[in-house]
């Protein structure tokens, strides 16, 4: 197993101003960190290189929105969510980032008023195979995301996500499993993570208020018993959300702070998901 810890509790970007962070995560005992990829104008080769030098493996998130939505009925509107979104396997591969996790099945925040049509399920399996090719191309994995519905209505459960992935047909594609989705959508933890089987590519520790992982409501005996089960080790990378990112607000829907410090946060959650997973050894 692997330990990450997604930057987006600190910024929506990399830049240097984060590698003091990246040092003192690394010191902290983290594996690696996961890199927001919304600019796409950073030189991400130099991150890298950066990351190198500290140690650090990475894996990265992006998002899609209303104006390159892989489901839109415009057909140029889907081409260019698939063109943005084979630009970022680009930027992962000069980054030396593994997996590439995110909502980017589909537009984040944006609703119809009703669940998805069998064409937006079609144009969203024949988008995501577009870029699996890609991904395949250019030796980084997909691991799609499932959100709750208050945040998309195309792949709402880890059910949903195991069978859009398996539709793709496509050893880059995967899908990744996360605790907060999960806590508000899944009637059993356990199927949930199940769902996955060798498709499962990747997992987000995040507690139900999107603070410290162990602090909260979310069933941790449970998720914890379900990741063993699974037989997943690959990486378990901790979602915080603090006020950083007012520019997605509108998705996380964080107005208030609910941790004393984000270096605290990232330390305590990881020795609370390490001692987990020595539990279940």
């Amino acid at each position: 197993m692997k330990y990450g810890m997604n930057l987006l509790l600190w910024s929506g970007e990399v830049t240097e101003a984060m590698y003091p962070v990246c040092e003192k995560l690394k010191a902290a005992g983290f594996d690696g960190v996961e890199l927001p990829i919304f600019n796409l104008d950073l030189d991400y080769a130099a991150i890298g290189a950066e990351l190198d030098s500290l140690g650090l493996g990475r894996t990265g998130v992006t998002i899609r929105g209303e104006e390159d939505n892989p489901i839109s009925p415009d057909a140029a509107v889907r081409q260019k969510g698939i063109d943005l979104t084979k630009r970022t396997l680009d930027l992962c591969a000069a980054a030396g980032v593994e997996t590439l996790v995110g909502p980017y099945h589909s537009a984040i925040g944006l609703f119809s008023g009703a669940g998805p049509t069998d064409d937006e399920w079609k144009w969203g399996v024949e988008s995501m195979r577009q870029v699996a090719e890609h991904a395949g191309q250019v030796g980084v994995r997909l691991g799609v995301e499932a959100l709750n519905r208050f945040e998309c209505y195309l792949l709402n459960c880890h059910a949903d996500s195991a069978r859009f992935v398996r539709e793709v047909d496509h050893p880059a594609c995967g899908m990744m499993y996360d605790t907060f989705h999960s806590n508000i959508e899944e009637k059993s933890v356990t199927d949930a993570v199940l769902a996955g089987g060798d498709k499962l590519y990747h997992i987000h520790i995040s507690e139900n208020d999107r603070s410290t992982p162990g602090k909260g409501g979310v069933n941790w005996d449970e998720n914890f018993d379900a990741i063993a089960k699974s037989g997943y080790d690959g990486w378990l990378v901790i979602e915080a959300f603090g006020l950083a990112l007012p520019e997605i607000a509108a998705a996380t829907k964080i107005w208030r702070k609910m941790f004393s410090d984000e270096m605290t946060l990232a330390t305590e959650g990881l020795a609370f998901m390490k001692s987990e997973m020595e539990k279940r050894k």
